[in-house]
């Protein structure tokens, strides 16, 4: 393993972001670009994996997220809210190695459950599969075109018209709405427990 584990620091942040893009570009996530890096209001794990002094992987893991963020667990737990690995650096464990670290962290507080979102990329599940995580529940993020979105979306407000528009679906139909709409994804629960 040349690559090295450790904490993030604010000194981290640019690789960080260019890690991110570069490591979602390939993804469904494609577009889920950030011009700074997310802080939380509470305790968390913020890592990167570094090689030759470049931010190569990342994983931040907040612990005992605000109200109304774990879904459906009484269980005191964290979700990890970004994970990616620069293209170039795959395939070497560096993702595994951030899960596996973040989880000891987390064991150390008292944490009993981890959870994460996902889209649809087959890849991804399975490597959450292959770090013990088991699929909870899923529902679908529907981004509507603009053709799609004038038919779909009504506003209150004289003159303003949309163009695009996302959504969360929840309902019993998905197999319409994916007729219906030409970008849906399955945003998919994963869980383990710590």
């Amino acid at each position: 393993m040349s690559f090295e584990i450790r904490r993030y620091d604010d000194a981290d942040e640019q690789g960080w972001l260019r890690c991110r893009v570069l490591g979602f570009l390939d993804s469904a996530f494609y577009d889920d670009v950030r011009q700074e890096k997310e802080h939380y209001d509470g305790p968390a794990v913020e890592l990167v994996a570094v090689e030759d002094g470049q931010v190569v992987g990342l994983l931040d893991l907040e612990l005992e997220p605000g109200p109304g963020i774990l879904h459906d667990t009484t269980a005191r737990g964290g979700v990890i809210w970004h994970v990616a690995v620069h293209p170039d650096y795959r395939r070497r464990g560096i993702a595994t190695a951030l899960v596996e670290r973040a989880l000891a962290l987390a064991r150390e507080t008292g944490l009993e459950i981890v959870q994460a979102w996902t889209r649809d990329d087959p890849w991804v599940h399975a490597w959450y599969a292959s770090c013990g995580f088991r699929q909870r529940y899923s529902y679908l993020h529907v981004y509507m075109q603009p053709g799609e979105a004038r038919e779909e979306v009504t506003l209150r407000t004289e003159g303003l018209r949309p163009v695009l528009a996302f959504a969360h679906y929840t309902g019993d139909e998905r197999d319409e709405v994916r007729r219906r709409f030409e970008r849906v994804h399955d945003d998919v629960l994963y869980e383990r427990k710590v």
